[in-house]
């Protein structure tokens, strides 16, 4: 196994805060690894050292001899002045560089510089190259090539980004949030590009369906530790909780032994001189394992929120448009008690604009909202909340209440409210300009639940919170004693939290569906296959007439083709065993590294095989 990476002996502080202490893993060829933390125990700032955009206190980075990096920054830059298509192909290397150079001479339609162009792409067998790199702009919606970088919003730059890095085809590809501004669909097109590809991955992402279906591997920084777990997401949380119930029980035999020996050290003074130097050291150890800080595990927190009627709110023939896009057209819809509804669709459908509407943000053209009498909403936007930086972290929401009422007369203080959402009381003491980015969203929301709201709209929460945020915002949703509305293109996320789906497909055009996303997800498919099924029956009275015409022109099968097709009937169901058999043992943790390798590039072969002999079944079986 080709080894791509390195680590040793890895120490990263910022003043008194340590990330991690010597630290040591390394990356072969063919792997595909996941990193989960929570935010600020330094998932992106190893990245940036990795990426070598950061420094660190000591240890060792060291690649393979000539090793093809790419790096997507969680929020990535490009020199002002570049255009679109300069970003995506902004690289060192020179096939990319010279599809760039062509790409450009075309839109200037520069003949002299084109046909010494020509000669290039066909001496460095270019042409595929260019294609792929057209595939992968299109999936990703990069259509305007002459903008300027700069006038990018955060999320355009983002997917021209990812472009770039996929279009360089590295062999070890780093990734800091993919998925963050990708709609559903280019998500599942990712997923299932990177799923096939045999390059080797190190990545961020709180999307947890993606992190199962790409990665073969987590790693989690903890107590500034790396863990490792040779498995997908799934495996991971079972044996992550192995991994806590044995430290708990280590942590409670500790705590016996520490008192025992406490009390031997509180002997009287005259015999301290006496007692060997080897149990005091020993004693010493034993306290700061004892006061090390234990997992909770799962906590089930049911806040109080603010009574709510029967009434929540009614849409009557809302409209909505701006210029020619349409966002709303006659749009009728009465909101019913406690529902939680998710919102879903493709960038640009008018998803957070609804939601604005929804709180009275952005008027509608015409048409009413109608919103109840006793609807309190709790409203966290894409933008976030601007703090007073100097600020400290208890202080700010602490401004907003003393205390969180969770109903029977049982009420949190704010300090313990902070430490459900994963801010310690070192952590709460922090001056808000200390905080990562993650840990910045996370405080907002805290002073969102915070004000006892009945009505949550909630637009793009999983963007920039760690995957432990997430699984606790979850528990907080699915008990929450009131309504809620979610925009995510988390699929994971609207799958634990939502019971019913608006789904916007641009246009003004909305759907109404009784369910999660992964049940939406099982119905368009069904939805596609008939109406694919459909056109071919309309098509074939057409077709049955021109063969009744020409009855002579029709072809049958020969020997050797009816063969070919009644043994390709038995072996695509084969082939897809074996898929599902392979995908089974790689999701078991029982494979090793090398097993891992052999097994993903096995599961990339039967897929082209199962499309390549499936489209020949469809040729062969037209003329049985």
């Amino acid at each position: 196994m080709i080894s791509y990476l390195q680590i040793d002996k890895l120490t990263k502080s910022f003043g008194d805060l340590l990330l991690f202490s010597d630290i040591s893993f390394g990356i072969a060829q063919g792997q595909k690894i996941g990193l989960i933390a929570k935010n600020g125990s330094g998932k992106t700032t190893l990245l940036n050292i990795i990426g070598g955009k950061e420094d660190y206190d000591s240890g060792a980075v060291v690649f393979r001899n000539g090793l093809r990096i790419g790096y997507l920054e969680q929020t990535p830059t490009y020199p002002a002045g570049l255009t679109v298509l300069e970003a995506c192909f902004y690289s060192e290397n020179k096939t990319v560089r010279l599809i760039a150079e062509y790409e450009k001479a075309i839109s200037d339609e520069d003949t002299i510089s084109l046909e010494n162009l020509l000669e290039q792409m066909d001496s460095l067998k270019a042409w595929d190259y260019e294609q792929r790199a057209k595939q992968i702009l299109s999936q990703l919606k990069i259509t305007d090539f002459n903008q300027k970088v700069e006038n990018l919003s955060g999320g355009q730059l983002k997917r021209v980004a990812l472009a770039n890095v996929l279009i360089t085809e590295p062999e070890l590809i780093i990734l800091d949030e993919p998925t963050n501004h990708l709609d559903l669909e280019m998500t599942e097109w990712l997923e299932n590009y990177l799923s096939r590809q045999t390059i080797s991955i190190l990545m961020v992402t709180h999307d947890r369906y993606f992190l199962d279906r790409v990665c073969n591997e987590i790693m989690e920084i903890d107590r500034q530790q790396i863990y490792q777990y040779k498995g997908n997401y799934s495996y991971y949380l079972e044996k992550r909780q192995e991994r806590i119930e044995a430290l708990n029980s280590e942590a409670e035999r500790a705590g016996n032994l520490f008192k025992k020996e406490l009390e031997w050290m509180r002997r009287q003074p005259q015999a301290r001189g006496t007692k060997a130097k080897y149990r005091i050291d020993a004693f010493h150890e034993l306290e700061k394992k004892v006061k090390q800080p234990r997992d909770a595990g799962n906590v089930n927190l049911e806040i109080k929120s603010a009574y709510i009627g029967s009434k929540i709110f009614d849409a009557e023939h809302v409209y909505k448009r701006f210029g020619d896009i349409r966002i709303v057209e006659d749009f009728n819809y009465t909101f019913a008690r406690y529902e939680k509804m998710g919102i879903v669709g493709n960038n640009g459908t008018g998803k957070s604009t609804f939601i604005k509407m929804l709180i009275g943000e952005v008027p509608p053209d015409s048409g009413d909202f109608n919103i109840g009498e006793t609807v309190r909403f709790g409203y966290y936007s894409q933008d976030g909340l601007a703090f007073d930086e100097q600020m400290k972290v208890i202080d700010v929401v602490q401004n907003i209440a003393e205390f969180v009422d969770l109903g029977d007369g049982k009420k949190l203080n704010v300090s313990q409210f902070l430490n459900y959402f994963l801010f310690p009381p070192e952590k709460q003491h922090n001056y808000v300009h200390k905080l990562s980015g993650g840990e910045k969203r996370r405080l907002y929301l805290c002073t969102v639940l915070m004000r006892s709201p009945n009505f949550l709209v909630l637009d793009e929460p999983t963007n920039d919170l760690d995957i432990v945020t997430l699984n606790v915002l979850e528990e907080y949703l699915q008990s929450f004693k009131g309504c809620v509305i979610v925009v995510s293109h988390d699929r994971y996320f609207m799958d634990k939290v939502v019971d019913h789906l608006l789904v916007f497909r641009g246009n003004a055009e909305i759907k109404d569906f009784p369910g999660n996303y992964s049940q939406y997800r099982e119905w368009k498919e069904i939805q596609e296959r008939i109406e694919k099924e459909t056109e071919a029956a309309k098509s074939k009275p057409t077709q049955e007439k021109v063969e009744r015409n020409r009855p002579e022109q029709k072809k049958k099968l020969s020997f050797k083709e009816r063969n070919e097709f009644e043994a390709l009937e038995k072996e695509i169901p084969l082939l897809e065993q074996e898929k599902t058999e392979l995908e089974q043992q790689m999701s078991s943790g029982t494979l090793s590294n090398d097993e891992l390798i052999a097994g993903g590039a096995r599961i990339a072969q039967l897929l082209e095989e199962i499309e390549e002999k499936t489209m020949r079944w469809l040729e062969l079986s037209e003329f049985i």
